[in-house]
């Protein structure tokens, strides 16, 4: 077993142009609507960037097709994994996510694996992340993600909007 024994539940992508994004996916892929949240903030009491205190600021949009949550991701300020990608290697697919049933133990293991954690999060208790270098298996990073009760309601609304 590796470091996740979750399934695959969301496909993200960076871009330097959300509005833009969100029409591409409507037109070629049949996206029908986004839930788009403008300014998050990422503060030092509850992120981490780089084994340090995080402090960005990017707007999210979330969609589903079928069962699979999309997420598009523009970073508007500060440094992040997302603006570093961005910088790097402008817009485009940036993470697959998963929820391990244990997401401290898949912590632990991507860790003991050589995949240290890049940056990290709790929003508010309703979901813990912790992204980790997914480029030696052809995505740029991977996501581990909890989903509380609070959030996994917020993602249900979502997915009802969204069809």
């Amino acid at each position: 077993m590796g470091f996740s024994d979750g399934p695959i539940t969301q496909i993200a992508w960076v871009t330097d142009d959300i509005e833009k994004a969100e029409r591409f996916f409507v037109t070629q892929y049949g996206v029908r609507k986004w839930t788009r949240i403008t300014g998050v903030e990422f503060g030092p009491r509850t992120c981490t960037y780089r084994d340090r205190p995080a402090d960005f600021t990017a707007h999210i949009a979330l969609s589903y097709l079928d069962d699979m949550q999309l997420e598009l991701i523009e970073p508007v300020r500060g440094e992040s994994i997302y603006a570093d990608f961005l910088a790097r290697c402008g817009p485009g697919l940036h993470h697959v996510c998963f929820e391990p049933a244990d997401f401290d133990a898949a912590v632990d293991a991507a860790a003991r694996d050589g995949l240290p954690v890049l940056q990290s999060g709790d929003m508010g208790g309703d979901m813990r992340f912790a992204y980790i270098d997914g480029a030696s298996e052809g995505v740029p990073y991977i996501e581990l993600a909890h989903i509380g009760e609070g959030m996994r309601a917020f993602f249900a609304e979502v997915k009802r909007s969204a069809s």
